[in-house]
């Protein structure tokens, strides 16, 4: 069975102790052998003092004894499976609870923040999507290498509006197809606690309009006092708000209408096991 492949370009035809010393080793786990091949060789061929050993799976990895220490970076190529599958997320336990001190980096297709996210909640210590060049691979191998945390532009990008979305926007009333703007108003004055005369002050209101005020939203919100209401305007805006964190999230904007994620749990797979 196919384990591991060392391969090391070759240096000068007497290379000094000084050379040697300056060789960078990673170790490339990728259980899709051809990928793994080239992404080797490719590798070796963008940087004269890389030497990369690979191998199918973490425990092939760990097999090759003191052979461990040599490495001074992880780089984990998943393809498309996410930071959440199974056997991914065994195999960044694996490397964070076995190598501490061996900093991961994972490889991946994906770009979405979510899975950045997660990779970086599972111990990797940086996240390098696909679709980047040789280049930011070994330049992101030296970042991490040197004690620093890599995740690529586009994913924070792709999440801008989120990021910078107008507080306003998230503290929308969820209540305006139910009731009128200054209903609305009253009502939210109303869940903050507020006696009639300082919302008819603030409102410009008088009291007697207040009250009417209240009791078109007593009868709208079948609530039989004040505090009924209160508490009931709460829940509605407190349900509201979990529901847009929960749709903002990249699995579901990028679903299309009408279609429900599954709530299984992905199934067990061997693929870094």
């Amino acid at each position: 069975m196919w384990n591991c492949e060392s391969v090391q370009v070759a240096g000068a035809d007497s290379p000094s102790a000084a050379a040697q010393r300056s060789t960078v080793t990673i170790a490339l786990i990728d259980r899709r052998a051809l990928d793994r091949e080239c992404l080797t060789k490719a590798l070796l061929a963008s940087q004269p003092n890389l030497e990369v050993r690979a191998f199918g799976s973490v425990e092939a990895w760990e097999a090759a004894g003191t052979r461990q220490q040599d490495a001074c970076a992880v780089l984990l190529s998943i393809g498309g499976q996410n930071p959440g599958d199974a056997a991914v997320a065994a195999a960044l336990g694996n490397l964070e609870r076995g190598f501490p001190g061996i900093p991961t980096i994972v490889l991946a297709d994906s770009e979405a923040a979510s899975d950045v996210l997660m990779a970086l909640d599972r111990g990797a210590r940086g996240y390098i999507a696909s679709s980047s060049g040789l280049r930011v691979v070994v330049e992101v191998v030296n970042l991490v290498r040197a004690g620093g945390t890599y995740v690529p532009a586009s994913s924070l990008t792709a999440c801008r509006a989120d990021i910078l979305a107008p507080e306003i926007e998230e503290e929308a009333d969820p209540l305006d197809a139910l009731l009128t703007p200054r209903q609305a108003a009253v009502a939210e004055a109303l869940r903050q606690g507020k006696a009639n005369k300082i919302i008819a002050y603030e409102l410009d209101l008088s009291e007697s309009t207040v009250k009417v005020h209240i009791r078109a939203i007593m009868r709208k919100l079948h609530a039989h006092n004040r505090t009924e209401v209160a508490f009931k305007l709460s829940a509605l805006v407190a349900a509201r708000r979990s529901t847009a964190r929960l749709l903002s999230l990249p699995a579901y904007r990028d679903k299309p209408p009408g279609v429900r994620l599954a709530s299984t749990q992905p199934p067990q797979s061997a693929a870094y096991r």
